[in-house]
């Protein structure tokens, strides 16, 4: 036991020694040799502070081959726009939840993209609004047929392709352009960080789920509850993608973030606006052919039964 303290109080010494002289270098002990993995080992940092650091070096291999870069394939194959649709139901879901219950602080692509932004979700998003889009503006019609007969109603087939070019035109163009534009502020503000296209389609994509529901409960026949559920739904979406684009935005002038941010608000009520307005018109009654106007008669002289029959006959 005395030659074991002996030895302790030697290597003790040597430690003070060595940090006297290099105040930077930290000291381990030979028993470190027979420390088994996974046990924790106190280290002396270079301001005087004890650091506990844990030794797990088959986690550091397997994290350094799944950081380690793969060769990503050309954008011509088909294996390139495979990974865009590579996502589960539970994702899809999760990132829909994310654009019904925006709140401020929560970053849609930080908490829900993470860095894996996909095509599955957008695409059958804008073709669901798009069809129910067309249905429900047909249903509406229909609809107004049964109060009121004098309404004309055909098959409006016509809906689902301008539902779908409205949809996807901005679900693709108007993100194309924000892109763009956030691009090119990053080369006059440096420490802007856009987020990339794909992203960016993401958002506005995802952004587009409330109003599936909305349309269905715009088949109610009351105006006022209609633009209700309207002004919900714009409202949901439209912070959405406020609390989204703020993190980038903020760092340029103020003039730029509010005139950028009310753009956006503002061509999403228009998109909005436009569905509702469109979609949910019906059409005028068919003008009704006037009756045909019979023989005047002075108002003191009624008309005989020969008189009936010769205008019956006429």
């Amino acid at each position: 036991m005395a030659a074991a303290d002996g030895l302790a109080f030697h290597e003790f010494e040597e430690a003070t020694n060595l940090l006297a002289e290099t105040p930077d270098a930290s000291t381990t002990s030979r028993s470190d040799q027979l420390t088994p993995k996974g046990h924790v080992v106190v280290a002396v940092g270079s301001g005087g502070s004890y650091g506990v650091e844990e030794e797990v070096e088959e986690e550091g291999d397997k994290t350094a081959l799944l950081q380690e870069e793969k060769p990503q394939p050309g954008f011509w194959t088909f294996s390139y726009y495979q990974s865009f649709f590579d996502v589960d139901t539970s994702q899809v879901l999760d990132r829909i939840k994310g654009s019904l219950l925006p709140w401020p602080g929560h970053n849609f692509v930080r908490h829900h993209l993470r860095n894996r932004p996909d095509l599955y979700g957008p695409f059958w998003i804008c073709a669901t609004l798009a069809f129910v889009l067309a249905v429900t503006g047909n249903l509406t019609l229909v609809l107004a047929q049964r109060r009121d007969p004098s309404v004309h109603y055909s098959p409006q087939f016509h809906k689902v392709t301008v539902a779908g070019i409205t949809i996807y035109c901005y679900a693709w163009l108007v993100p194309l352009a924000l892109w763009g534009f956030l691009r090119w502020r990053k080369g006059v503000r440096e420490r802007m960080g856009p987020y990339t296209f794909l992203e960016t389609v993401c958002i506005y994509g995802y952004s587009l789920f409330i109003f599936i529901p909305t349309v269905v409960l715009w088949l109610i026949p009351v105006p006022w509850l209609q633009w209700l559920f309207g002004a919900l739904a714009l409202t949901l979406s439209a912070a959405g993608l406020v609390f989204t684009l703020w993190p980038v935005v903020r760092e340029d002038t103020r003039l730029v973030a509010a005139v950028l941010l009310s753009t956006v608000v503002v061509l999403h009520a228009l998109l909005a606006m436009g569905c509702k307005l469109y979609f949910f018109q019906p059409l005028p009654p068919e003008h009704v052919a006037p009756p045909s106007q019979a023989t005047s008669l002075p108002p003191n002289i009624l008309p005989t039964p020969t008189m009936t029959r010769s205008m019956a006959t006429s």
